[in-house]
């Protein structure tokens, strides 16, 4: 089995923001040379994640505010006695997770039809970090 990692770094502008990075994973994915197998997109911080969905008109904007109705920024969470400020950030990232694995079929993602790779900041205006995994054959 052969393996090929690259990361991506993201220095968003806002706190909040999703990012559509399917394209630079299958980059990866072309550039791993495996024709066969698995690729694993990961956030390296648990203030981001990763997801699977489609591309479709006001679907960012519907997760966008259910996700802020389940964890709400609130200046009175545990966490942020730490002096830290992103308590939100961390319930976020639960919801969502942080890492997709995608399947490799005759060197292209195998996703469905509508299906786009996302990566979403919930703590974000400084870099941040993903990490793409191509293994297989």
């Amino acid at each position: 089995m052969k393996a090929y990692t690259e990361y991506l770094t993201f220095h968003t502008r806002k706190k909040r923001e999703y990012i559509n990075i399917t394209d630079r994973v299958q980059e990866a994915v072309r550039k791993s040379g495996i024709q066969e197998g698995m690729v694993l997109v990961s956030a390296m911080h648990i203030t981001a994640g990763v997801w699977v969905n489609d591309a479709e008109e006001g679907l960012l904007q519907d997760i966008d505010e259910w996700l802020e109705r389940l964890a709400p920024f609130r200046p009175d969470y545990r966490h942020h006695l730490t002096g830290e400020t992103n308590g939100d950030a961390h319930l976020k990232s639960l919801l969502v997770h942080h890492q997709v694995m995608v399947p490799v079929t005759a060197g292209r993602l195998d996703t469905g039809p509508w299906q786009q790779i996302y990566y979403a900041e919930f703590d974000g205006q400084r870099p941040k970090r993903v990490v793409i995994k191509v293994m297989g054959e």
